[in-house]
């Protein structure tokens, strides 16, 4: 079916995707399209919210168009309520109506210190000496120890998830060192399954021989019942149909196996995407009595039974509490790079997920390692100053090797102030696992029809620290129109009203309600 809402004079709007927020808010001079039935970005509900009270909601994926002051979306019972009048009035009432949160509680590790990253340094080829001497070296050069993720790589084929023997000879010892340094130890896992060996036949096979009596019909099939090859990021794989009690008991078995044998504490849970259960990518069909999104619903729920995890692929996860990363940035100011953070992580708040972590600090983007691509000191001390007040910051590219002493100062300095605000952080994380509202928001959020509602540069994190990173290269001073009230600068000094502040490379200018 077809629905047609009409944008009110001075009315914004957020939501949809996590990766439309640098075009949010959406007016009547906004001209976007998004087909969230065939590709959900990032972390994608099937909602909107306006900053005068409206939401438009609906329990299936849909089609969305805005142009001409007109919101047009193609669907299954798309609804618009008109819930209060207020940013805030329409995200609660969404929330309490369609998505109520689970009032689950988070490991504190998560924000109270910095987290770590082996891609940006090894990507794909990581190797237990390496990963110790990444480790030591974040201890060494002064920065807390926290969440140490050991990305893809460690593994052998796709699907096995064991350590590689060559490359992690004695992971137990690895385990054991890091955690004497202090660490908690994530593992990246998809997923996908490596369509070949012998892990593949006797996961597959009838054969008695290879499969024994305890054979079961592994993975997502097509119509012919084959096992589906599914075209991702890294050629052809099979992959998990978590509607099966028999792919859930294999996968779970596997990683629960790393967590008592070798002491790991959690996994990172990459792909899984709608598009990767969707026909188009599939070779030959696919039999399935669920559809793309309905898979995907199933991976992030799968995931969520260990205590520690994160997800950044999520159709529909409002309301859950689980932990959610922007997808990865670029090395760069503008475009898909620096500036677009903080658009990301405001929306995804406002489509019901609060506990997030943006992409790794100077970018997560791994070509730009490979390209040979200069570091830009600056961009690099700017993204950390701009993720050090989220609920989550994370290393991955080596500050001490990619900064001079005075840039890594800097960095250790914006690590610093995570720390210090790790209780304040950790206090809102607790209330949104029942209340739901978002711990990064928008000024029109905690301020509304005061005139923020395109403010891209600026956050309130909660309902008393306003923070203003610098998002535009040799910016050392910005004109801030603070709201009504009382304000203090980290200095002790408090201001009021519109003022030119002074934003030199070594500080974050944030400030707190007097």
């Amino acid at each position: 079916m077809n629905y047609q809402f009409k944008i009110l004079e001075n009315e914004n709007w957020w939501g949809g995707t996590a990766a439309g927020g640098p075009d949010q808010p959406y007016t009547t001079k906004s001209n976007v399209k998004y087909d969230f039935r065939r590709h959900c970005p990032n972390q994608t509900m099937p909602l909107l919210v306006s900053s005068e009270g409206r939401y438009i909601w609906s329990e299936n994926p849909f089609a969305l168009s805005i142009h001409d002051g007109i919101i047009e979306m193609e669907g299954e019972e798309i609804i618009l309520v008109e819930a209060g009048s207020t940013l805030k009035d329409a995200y609660l009432a969404a929330s309490k109506a369609h998505f109520p949160f689970e009032g689950k509680d988070l490991p504190s590790e998560f924000f109270s210190t910095a987290q770590y990253n082996t891609w940006m340094e090894f990507t794909y080829f990581p190797t237990q000496q390496g990963v110790l001497d990444y480790a030591h070296k974040i201890v060494e050069n002064g920065f807390k120890p926290g969440i140490l993720i050991i990305d893809e790589g460690w593994h052998g084929r796709y699907g096995i998830w064991e350590f590689d023997k060559l490359t992690f000879p004695d992971p137990k010892a690895m385990m054991d060192e890091l955690h004497e340094l202090g660490f908690k130890v994530m593992l990246w896992v998809t997923p996908m399954i490596t369509p070949d060996g012998l892990n593949y036949v006797r996961s597959t096979s009838r054969n008695p021989c290879f499969a024994g009596p305890e054979y079961k019909n592994h993975f997502l099939r097509t119509d012919e019942g084959k096992v589906a090859l599914v075209e991702w990021w890294n050629g052809y794989s099979a992959i998990h149909d978590f509607f099966n009690p028999a792919d859930v008991e294999y996968l779970d078995s596997k990683l629960q196996a790393l967590m008592r044998d070798y002491g790991v504490d959690g996994f990172k849970f990459d792909g899984g995407t709608v598009g990767m259960y969707h026909s188009k990518n599939i070779i030959n069909g696919v039999h399935s009595a669920h559809t793309p999104h309905e898979h995907n619903i199933e991976w992030n729920k799968f995931g969520s039974r260990y205590k520690f995890h994160e997800y950044k692929d999520t159709y529909k996860g409002g309301g859950r509490c689980v932990i959610q990363r922007i997808r990865d940035r670029n090395h760069a100011w503008d475009g898909d790079g620096l500036a677009s953070i903080l658009p990301f992580a405001l929306t995804q708040g406002l489509i019901g997920h609060p506990f997030i972590c943006p992409d790794m600090i100077g970018g997560g983007e791994w070509t730009y390692r490979w390209n040979g691509t200069e570091v830009d000191q600056e961009l690099f001390v700017r993204m950390a100053q701009a993720s050090a007040l989220f609920p989550m910051m994370q290393f991955s590219w080596a500050p001490w090797a990619a900064l001079d002493e005075e840039h890594l100062g800097y960095i250790k300095d914006a690590a610093a102030l995570h720390c210090k605000f790790a209780d304040k952080i950790i206090d809102l994380v607790h209330k949104s696992t029942t209340s739901g509202e978002p711990i990064l928001r928008t000024m029109e959020y905690n301020y509304p029809h005061a005139g923020y509602a395109d403010a891209h540069d600026m956050f309130m994190l909660g309902d008393d620290v306003l923070v203003c990173p610098v998002i535009v290269k040799g910016q050392t001073e910005r004109e801030i129109r603070l709201p009504e009230g009382k304000w203090q600068t980290e200095d002790g000094k408090v201001w009021e009203g519109t003022h030119t502040f002074a934003t030199p490379v070594s500080k974050l200018l944030y400030f707190t309600k007097a």
